[in-house]
């Protein structure tokens, strides 16, 4: 039996706010429009995470709470892992490994680069990278089959069911 992997990027941010530091760095307009509407195709395409996992980061919390919103997951249920913040591969496989083993389907926020990395890690060559170089830009969603341990997440074992872009949404709206 296999799991799923869901892993979102944060909705685009806003780099002219004068936050006080990258961790509290807001969502711009699109981001905030963005995030939502990921949300909303989730839950109409049935994504539906028995477990979320994101980093704690102003623009992650901002991307993630609308998402699980649009899918009735409470705040409350989202589980805020410092590692998830600007991470590499091997933290995030540190994060994963330490879902709950019966959560068969995990939604994973953070950032880039570590999110790209990870997709290309679990899924090597099923990975196309785009004309524009983005895996993952902004309030991407990567879907992947992975083991069904989550411990056990070796680079190939994944396969790639899709990626999903805002402006993918935008045919669908």
């Amino acid at each position: 039996m296999s799991k799923q992997l869901m892993i979102l990027r944060h909705a685009k941010s806003d780099w002219n706010t004068g936050a006080a530091s990258d961790f509290e760095r807001p969502l711009a307009g699109r981001g905030v429009k963005d995030a939502p509407r990921m949300g909303s195709w989730m839950d109409r395409h049935g994504l539906q995470p028995d477990y979320v996992i994101s980093s704690p980061a102003l623009r992650a919390w901002q991307t993630v709470v609308p998402v699980c919103r649009k899918l009735g997951i409470a705040e409350t249920d989202i589980h805020w892992d410092g590692r998830a913040y600007l991470a590499d591969v091997e933290s995030l496989l540190e994060v994963l490994a330490d879902c709950p083993s019966g959560a068969g389907s995990v939604l994973l926020v953070g950032h880039n680069p570590g999110l790209e990395e990870l997709v290309e890690h679990l899924c090597g060559d099923d990975v196309a990278r785009p004309a524009d170089g983005k895996l993952l830009p902004t309030a991407t969603l990567a879907q992947i089959t992975v083991p069904d341990d989550w411990t056990g997440l070796p680079s190939d074992s994944g396969s790639l069911i899709g990626i999903t872009r805002p402006r993918d949404l935008k045919a669908e709206a």
